[in-house]
C-alpha cells in the first residue's frame, strides 16, 4: 500500500497516459470540492472514486513488483544460509557458501545443498534440480564425462561427492538469477497493449470534447448556466 502512494509520482504515472489523466482529473476534481459553490457532496464523491481508481491501479502495479523483489529476497536469504564443507590440507570446515573461491574443494553428502557452481571430481550421487530446472527426477551427477557439472542451489539426494567450485565470486547461478529477478520487467500481453491502446484513444477524444465544448458553445451563441 505504501508502494502505491508513491506511485502517485507524477514522473512515474506519466508512463501510463491513461492513469496519469485520471490522477490530474482527481486532482483538479479535489480542488473543485473546496471552490464550487454548489453540489459539493457529487463533487467528493466523484473525487473519492477517482483517487480510488488511480490507487487501485497503483496497488495492483506494486503487488507484481513485490512479489519479484520476495523471490529475489529468497534467492539471496538461501544462499546466505547455506553451509559448505571445504576441504582444506584434508581437513574438513564449515563456512558460509559466499565465502567461497573459484578452486576450492567442497564436500557434500545426501541432504546437502551445493553451495556454488563447479564440478564433481570425487563421486557419484544423485542430484535433485527441481529448484533450478523444474525437473522432478533426480540427476546423476559422477566425475568424468559430460556429467560432472553441478549448480549451486541444488540438492544431493544420495551418496557422497566432492566438488571443485568453478564460478567466481559473485558470477554463480544464483547470482544470475537475483539479478535477472530483480531486473526483470513484466512484458504486457498483446491484449493489454491493445487495451492500453484503446483507453488512450478514448481519453483523448474526451479530453478533445470536454475542452472544445465551451468555445463551440460560445461560437454558436449557447446560454450557459453559472456553474459552467
Amino acid at each position: 500500500m505504501g508502494d502505491a502512494f508513491k506511485k502517485l509520482d507524477p514522473r512515474l504515472m506519466i508512463r501510463n497516459p491513461v492513469m496519469f489523466v485520471t490522477q490530474i482529473g482527481a486532482a483538479l476534481t479535489t480542488v473543485a470540492v473546496f471552490t464550487a459553490t454548489t453540489d459539493h457532496g457529487f463533487i467528493a464523491q466523484l473525487a473519492v472514486w477517482l483517487w480510488f481508481t488511480v490507487l487501485f491501479a497503483n496497488f495492483a502495479e506494486a503487488v507484481a513488483e513485490g512479489r519479484g523483489k520476495a523471490q529475489a529476497d529468497s534467492l539471496r536469504k538461501a544462499r546466505k544460509d547455506t553451509m559448505a564443507r571445504r576441504l582444506k590440507d584434508g581437513r574438513e570446515e564449515k563456512v558460509p557458501a559466499p565465502e567461497l573461491q573459484k578452486g576450492d574443494l567442497v564436500v557434500c553428502e545426501a541432504g546437502d545443498v551445493i553451495p556454488a557452481d563447479g564440478e564433481v571430481i570425487e563421486g557419484i550421487a544423485s542430484v535433485d534440480e527441481a529448484a533450478i530446472t523444474g525437473e522432478s527426477a533426480p540427476v546423476i551427477r559422477e566425475s568424468g564425462g559430460d556429467r560432472s557439472a553441478v549448480t549451486g542451489g541444488t540438492r544431493v539426494i544420495s551418496d557422497r561427492i566432492v566438488i571443485r567450485i568453478t564460478s567466481e565470486k559473485g558470477n554463480a547461478f544464483l547470482d544470475r538469477m537475483i539479478s535477472m529477478v530483480e531486473g526483470a520487467k513484466r512484458q504486457k500481453t498483446p491484449n493489454e497493449i491493445a487495451l492500453t491502446i484503446l483507453l488512450s484513444a478514448i481519453t483523448l477524444v474526451f479530453l478533445l470534447v470536454t475542452v472544445t465544448l465551451k468555445p463551440f458553445g460560445i461560437y454558436s451563441a449557447t446560454n450557459f448556466s453559472a456553474r459552467c
